[in-house]
């Protein structure tokens, strides 16, 4: 058996900017992972199985790529396609605790996970860039106009200062500084957000522009911050982004409650991260304030917290 996982991520700054061409920053949360298990079966002619533990499913490879709408099994096609070798007899089981439809990237990186781990038992191991650009195909089952942040930063399993159509940018965090990840406990698609996000711009370009330049502004400044050091200045660029995301129609009760409470128990700053709508939110915290707010995020209806230090120690 061969086994390969990937990291969740969160979006630091720059969520639905970034499809506009706007800078996003992005880091990975090796703490929380995807894991895929290649398993060699006796020849059945079956090709290759996708079962997904968690979800006690069993899905089809030997399809066209044109017609398949599952992402697990598109990633085996495209790996195959890739390599050019004929679909084997194995199973790939895939597991996860990254939390799915929350904002953290779970189809990104059961996708980078089934990929290395094929190539690997196939005898043609792919770098990161080519595991990116074949992840990219398959976000688009999940998000039908994807940024291509997710499967850059969780392929490459760095911080990334990205910028769509350009070279990937690493980002050197010249001082750590620790993140609270919260589910609000409601599920939404990116892909409906992003899709709702066009269409108010298609509608209003003069409007929405403005927003979208804005938070690309703050993406640059977040940027310049957290290389110089001066990591306690983000927490006001984030609530900064998540008041722009507010007017993007991206938030939610829930990530709005979350937020203010957050805040309330002393938080240098939070915002929604990732597609919005329900998901996930961040809060920058300090060592000394991180279990009061912590608690009391939970108050306020998080139903899971993950801490985490963005350039050291996984807490």
């Amino acid at each position: 058996m061969i086994s390969a996982s990937a990291p969740a991520k969160v979006i630091l700054f720059g969520e639905h900017a970034v499809v506009y061409g706007q800078p996003a920053i992005a880091v990975p949360v090796s703490s929380l992972r995807a894991t895929a298990t290649v398993e060699y079966r006796s020849p059945d002619g079956l090709g290759v199985r996708s079962v997904a533990a968690d979800l006690a499913q069993t899905f089809p490879t030997q399809v066209d790529v044109s017609t398949v709408d599952s992402a697990l099994s598109l990633t085996t096609q495209l790996v195959c396609q890739k390599i050019g070798v004929p679909t084997p007899d194995i199973t790939i089981t895939i597991d996860s605790d990254i939390p799915i439809a929350s904002g953290l990237g779970s189809g990104a990186a059961v996708s980078t996970a089934i990929a290395r781990a094929l190539t690997t038992a196939l005898g043609h191991p792919l770098d990161s860039e080519a595991i990116s650009q074949l992840v990219y195909e398959v976000e688009k089952l999940h998000h039908g106009t994807p940024s291509g942040i997710d499967n850059t930063v969780i392929a490459y399993e760095q911080p990334v200062y990205f910028v769509r159509g350009h070279p990937i940018e690493s980002i050197t965090i010249a001082k750590p500084f620790h993140l609270l990840i919260a589910d609000s406990g409601r599920g939404a698609l990116t892909r409906v957000t992003v899709g709702e996000v066009r269409k108010l711009y298609e509608v209003n370009p003069d409007q929405i522009q403005p927003i979208l330049d804005a938070i690309g502004r703050i993406a640059t400044q977040a940027r310049e911050f957290i290389t110089t050091g001066m990591t306690d200045m983000l927490g006001s660029l984030m609530l900064d982004n998540h008041g722009l995301l507010q007017q993007l129609t991206v938030s939610s009760p829930e990530l709005d409650t979350l937020v203010k409470a957050a805040m309330e128990a002393g938080a240098l700053g939070a915002k929604l991260s990732g597609g919005g709508r329900g998901g996930n939110m961040i809060v920058l915290v300090t060592e000394q304030s991180s279990d009061e707010v912590a608690d009391a995020i939970r108050r306020a209806g998080a139903v899971r917290v993950i801490s985490t230090m963005v350039g050291g120690r996984e807490c």
